[in-house]
């Protein structure tokens, strides 16, 4: 990189901002210099993209660094949550998914994710219910995990998430059909316990720095988005660490 080159990197936020010092003025800028670095970033605007991705790229691995921190002080939230719907419980590698029923990417995801814990028992998957997206996804949460001990958790997941426009009508009408006894979910969805149980999963997302929805946990890995391909990954990262610890 050229010392021009290097300039231009580190008067980059005042170029672009057009900040003006205020204060002391015992370093007033150099109005000759940024007249250069300007015409060399009118002449070379590939610098601007090199330097954004850079930050990007440092952003995201500060974002790793922070949330496997996180995890390892909130693993057992995370993973072991007695409140959680959980898939394959017996499964020995653990994979949380913090979702939305409304979510469209969750929504693309979930036949993959379904597909995943049917064809591998080892995976046990933790659903936790981050509500993003308004009442009606609130609603289908709440019946999920009024109806978690009746046996149909993977089904209603399944359904639910296959609902274009999924609203509080349509989740009972889906559990119905399933035959799942609304009363009973219903009562138990209402719950002072399960108002608590939603604040604090969505605490936890917090605490975990996450944006959006769908976003999984996988040992000390965060997988933000609906990145299938990255979930498998750490999944059979997971795997493979296991069978050599043996």
């Amino acid at each position: 990189m050229t010392l021009l080159r290097r300039a231009a990197t580190l008067a980059l936020p005042l170029a672009v901002s057009g900040l003006v010092l205020a204060g002391c003025d015992q370093a007033k800028p150099d109005k000759a210099f940024g007249e250069k670095v300007r015409a060399y970033l009118l002449e070379h605007p590939e610098v601007l993209m090199e330097v954004s991705q850079k930050l990007q790229e440092k952003q995201a691995n500060q974002q790793a660094v922070s949330a496997q921190k996180a995890i390892g002080q909130y693993r057992q939230a995370i993973e072991r949550d007695p409140r959680d719907v959980v898939i394959n419980p017996a499964g020995t590698i653990t994979v949380t998914e913090f979702f939305d029923y409304r979510c469209g990417y969750c929504r693309h995801a979930a036949p993959e994710i379904v597909e995943l814990v049917q064809k591998n028992p080892d995976i046990r998957l933790v659903l936790k219910d981050f509500v993003i997206f308004g009442r009606d996804s609130e609603a289908a949460a709440r019946l999920m995990l009024g109806a978690k001990d009746q046996g149909k958790s993977l089904d209603l997941y399944k359904a639910l998430m296959a609902e274009n426009a999924l609203d509080a009508a349509g989740a009972l009408r889906i559990a119905k059909g399933l035959g799942i006894d609304l009363d009973k979910a219903k009562a138990a969805g209402e719950s002072e316990a399960v108002t608590q149980h939603l604040a604090d999963t969505e605490a936890l997302a917090k605490t975990l720095a996450l944006q959006g929805t769908p976003a999984f946990v996988v040992g000390d890995t965060l997988i933000p988005g609906a990145d299938i391909n990255a979930l498998k990954l750490a999944i059979e990262q997971t795997r493979a660490s296991k069978v050599k610890a043996g």
